[in-house]
């Protein structure tokens, strides 16, 4: 079987943030020490359903966060065809130097994206990387039910719901207020310092220097968030109501 590295599947984008959201796997898998296993359930009961539009899906980025908690148990990651939902951009600025995804409400639209079933330890440490438990995290994580997302397996299997990370700062549209994609973090960065001087003051004028700049340093990435909404960039998620109070 072969390994996370020999896959493609190795890169962190918390350590190369300008690879963000990483390299997916092709089709599911058991996410197992450096390597992907065949899965033997494409469900699992005893487990919660987390739907990831980002570097979640990214075994790399998935490895590193659980061995940050000393975490090295096996993640199922299931291929699922997702509809009611897109790919948007998170209307904040990482302290990990990128601009991540973040779901966006969206009836018509159609993505192959992954389902992690993780266990009590496996979800806090997931919670706790998107900044669930902290009143002014980024993310709030929600339950997302069907039929107003549809979450289809290969087996034909139908969710009657998953968890998703919604942002509390909202995502980023399009200059029509339409919420944008996700096109990867170089063309992203590349257009948003493009579309602003004040940003390219704050964090330098290539997606090189807005990485640098702004990995490590929380009071940049603050001053940088604001800025998105100073801008009137932001627009809602419309995942906002099945954020729990």
């Amino acid at each position: 079987m072969a390994t996370l590295e020999e896959l493609g599947l190795a890169g962190v984008p918390r350590e190369h943030p300008l690879t963000y959201p990483g390299a997916w796997p092709a089709r599911s898998g058991l996410l197992h020490g450096d390597r992907i296993l065949p899965l033997a359930q494409l469900v699992y009961d005893d487990r919660a359903p987390v739907l990831t539009v980002g570097s979640n899906a990214c075994p790399g980025q998935l490895r590193h966060k659980m061995a940050e908690f000393g975490l090295d148990s096996p993640v199922p990651m299931v291929r699922a065809r997702v509809t009611g939902l897109d790919v948007g951009v998170s209307a904040h600025v990482s302290r990990m130097g990128y601009v991540s995804a973040s779901p966006v409400k969206s009836p018509s639209v159609t993505r192959e994206l992954f389902v992690l079933w993780l266990d009590r330890r496996q979800l806090d440490v997931i919670d706790a990387s998107e900044g669930v438990p902290l009143p002014d995290g980024n993310f709030r994580r929600a339950w997302l039910p069907a039929p107003d997302v549809q979450v289809q397996l290969a087996d034909g299997t139908v969710l009657s719901g998953t968890y998703s990370y919604v942002n509390r700062h909202g995502v980023l549209h399009d200059g029509t207020g339409v919420p944008r994609g996700h096109p990867g973090q170089r063309p992203l960065l590349s257009a948003l310092l493009a579309a602003s001087a004040s940003l390219r003051a704050l964090f330098g004028a290539t997606p090189e220097e807005f990485s640098a700049r702004a990995r490590g340093d929380v009071r940049l990435c603050d001053r940088g968030t604001r800025l998105f909404a100073e801008h009137a960039w932001v627009t809602e998620s419309g995942l906002e109501p099945y954020v729990a109070p």
